[in-house]
């Protein structure tokens, strides 16, 4: 962390038990603003429970869950969304019935500002500044993960990879200042993999701080500007993709010596 600023997303002592089973356990995290960092580990590490947790699908048994310095460990999750912190799934979480555009207004639903004295206002048959609005921004948002000309196709109809493309603008349609990103390249070939990737540096720079957990360790090594890892619901390692590339608990728990190479 840098001196003197506060991290987006902190957690302290962090533990989740489901009966005598400690799916999280002691966690401590710490992520700076406008960076990527990745946390990784075997199946059944815990990654996914540390996104629920922090995502308030999830309470946690002890801990805190600091957001920009804020305690919201137990909140529900539209609160914590409020506060900028939005996410995809591992498994895809659309609307199929619903357009590539619709779903993106889903998301766009909760940032728009309406009420009984527009409704009232609103012309029959045209849609009000809001709506407009709303709809360009998700437009713009599906030109900048490249789904522009599928805008119109249901998302059921559109191959995987658009579909977790489709995922990422809904969740940039909340205007994340924290985006959690579980396993966003699965599925994906290598020219999707390194188009996705050249997408995330983008966000990154464009000052969103991005979370993810991902099994692809190529991508991981190339883009996070910090890795943890975990095993057995616990930090094992910390540290730059080189630092953790040479640690032997890493080495031994997860990455092997042959993919450290």
């Amino acid at each position: 962390m840098r001196a003197g600023t506060v991290p987006i997303l902190e957690v302290r002592d962090l533990s989740r038990q489901f009966g005598g089973y400690h799916a999280v356990a002691d966690m401590a995290l710490a992520i700076d603003k406008r960076s990527i960092h990745a946390v990784i580990g075997p199946n059944g590490a815990g990654k996914t429970t540390l996104f629920n947790l922090v995502t308030g699908v999830l309470p946690p048994t002890a801990g805190q869950i600091l957001v920009n310095g804020e305690d919201v460990a137990g909140a529900r999750p539209d609160r914590i969304a409020r506060l900028g912190v939005v996410r995809t799934f591992q498994g895809v979480r659309l609307f199929p019935s619903m357009t590539a555009l619709e779903n993106v207004l889903v998301g766009r639903f909760c940032r728009t500002r309406g009420g009984y004295f527009a409704a009232l206002t609103r012309i029959p048959g045209r849609p009000s500044a809001v709506e407009a609005a709303a709809r360009r921004r998700s437009e713009e948002l599906l030109e900048r993960v490249g789904l522009a000309d599928q805008r119109h196709m249901l998302a059921s109809e559109l191959a995987l990879a658009d579909q977790r493309r489709l995922e990422i603008a809904r969740a940039l349609a909340v205007d994340p200042q924290l985006l959690l990103l579980d396993e966003p390249v699965a599925g994906m070939n290598p020219v999707e993999v390194q188009e996705a990737a050249d997408l995330f540096r983008s966000l990154r720079d464009d000052g969103i701080t991005i979370l993810l957990t991902e099994h692809h360790m190529s991508l991981v090594m190339a883009i996070s500007d910090r890795i943890t890892v975990m095993n057995y619901g616990r930090k094992i390692a910390e540290g730059s993709a080189e630092e953790i590339k040479r640690d032997p608990q890493v080495l031994t728990a997860y990455l092997g010596s042959e993919e450290a190479a």
